[in-house]
Formats: structure tokens, sequence, C-alpha cells
């Protein structure tokens, strides 16, 4: 059965080192936007403000958080990945630190562009 919260999606995971991974990265969501909604779309945690700005998705050997407006954030250390027109994401591997301040820093920037330019997930 397929989650329909956040807190399933992470007991699904089997208490691995990626649930400890996406609660802390949940945790670094929720602190640094503490307005914003969260819920399961698309399978996986999707934060919400104005639009969808962040979300994070387990594979089997790597958690992913990304950011819908990720190529509009500013990213001066270079860790977002991506090739597309709009998302990026960092990819955090077992024994990867989480970099919460610049996590942080990518929440409150995808929150204010939002803000600015409303949902990014409607069409053109």
């Amino acid at each position: 059965m397929a989650a329909t919260s956040i807190d399933e999606y992470i007991a699904g995971l089997g208490g691995d080192w990626r649930s400890e991974t996406v609660a802390r990265l949940r945790e670094i969501v929720d602190t640094a936007a503490p307005e914003a909604s969260s819920t399961i779309k698309w399978a996986q945690p999707v934060w919400d403000t104005n639009g969808p700005f962040a979300y994070v998705k387990a594979f089997r050997s790597s958690v992913n958080i990304g950011f819908w407006r990720g190529t509009q954030l500013d990213d001066p250390a270079g860790i977002l990945d991506g090739e597309g027109e709009r998302m990026k994401h960092l990819t955090l591997r077992e024994g990867d630190p989480s970099p919460a301040d610049e996590l942080a820093g990518f929440v409150r920037q995808a929150v204010e562009l939002n803000r600015e330019h409303g949902s990014p997930a409607r069409t053109r």
C-alpha cells in the first residue's frame, strides 16, 4: 500500500539510513518553512507554499531532495544537480552529511520565488 503521510513514507523505508535521512531532511524543510504544508504527492513527500517548492524521494541507494525552481536558486557551492530547465536536486548516499544550512537557504529561496512568481506546477 502506498504511503498517505510523510510518517508512513518514512516508516515504509524500513528504518535504515534512508529513513533517518528523510526524517532529517523533513526537519530541515519544516524548520526553514514552518508555514508550508506537506503531503504525499507523486508517491513522495512534497512541500507546498503557493505551489510545490521541494520534494524528497528515497531510492534503493540514495535519497534526493529537489526543488521545483532549482535553476533559479542561488547555489554558490554548486551542490545541486540537474539538467532540466527548472528542477534541481541534491543526492545523498549512506554516510553523506546533510548540508543543513545550504538546504535551509534553498528552502527559503524557493518559498520566496513561489510567493513572487506563483506555483511552478502551473502550465505555462
